[in-house]
């Protein structure tokens, strides 16, 4: 393990606000920085991969990798969907180079608790619902009962918005990333001058 805790940039935000999406274009614009693919135990999709997307689990390899403290944060994010962030996709990352974290609500605040001056936490607003239930919609990914399930969770986690170091709106996505870009860039220097 680094003895020297990396910068850490997290994004979060509901399902279907464009985490992912603002996530790539900030892998662009900083091209120095490692993205941390998160582990599940939630079923992988037909264009998923493992070890890109993400590290698909079992129920019983996520819960050693937890009782082997090998995870930095974790949550039950939908019922029986845990997911978390591995210790060594931390590790893999110099020092020298931010990781940027795409993770939920309540594992970002734990990694800030965690990380504090060395962690960014930036959430990303989505559009009104009913905005963001046409996006989810057209995913084609969700069953109304799963689409349900994502609205009520996103109106939950709307109202950690305020405990974030910024809050970027994602109606324009070309807006939410130059907003992005200058949040973090800001905090990145900020960070090297301390």
């Amino acid at each position: 393990m680094n003895s020297v805790k990396p910068c850490i940039i997290v994004l979060t935000a509901p399902s279907g606000s464009g985490k992912s999406s603002v996530a790539k274009e900030l892998l662009d614009a900083f091209p120095g920085m490692h993205f941390s693919v998160s582990a599940t135990t939630r079923a992988r999709r037909n264009h998923e991969v493992h070890g890109v997307h993400y590290h698909f689990l079992t129920q019983e390899q996520f819960d050693q990798e937890l009782l082997d403290g090998l995870l930095l944060e974790s949550e039950e994010v939908y019922p029986g969907c845990w997911y978390g962030t591995l210790l060594s996709e931390i590790d893999n990352s110099s020092a020298a180079a931010p990781v940027l974290l795409d993770i939920d609500v309540k594992g970002a605040l734990n990694v800030k608790s965690q990380y504090g001056r060395d962690a960014f936490i930036v959430f990303i607003k989505p559009p009104p619902l009913a905005e963001l239930e046409r996006r989810l919609r057209s995913r084609g990914t969700e069953t109304e009962s799963s689409l349900a399930t994502r609205l009520d969770r996103a109106t939950e986690e709307m109202g950690y918005a305020h405990r974030f170091d910024t809050v970027i709106v994602n109606d324009i996505l070309e807006t939410a990333v130059t907003d992005a870009t200058a949040s973090i860039g800001a905090f990145l220097e900020s960070h090297q001058n301390q």
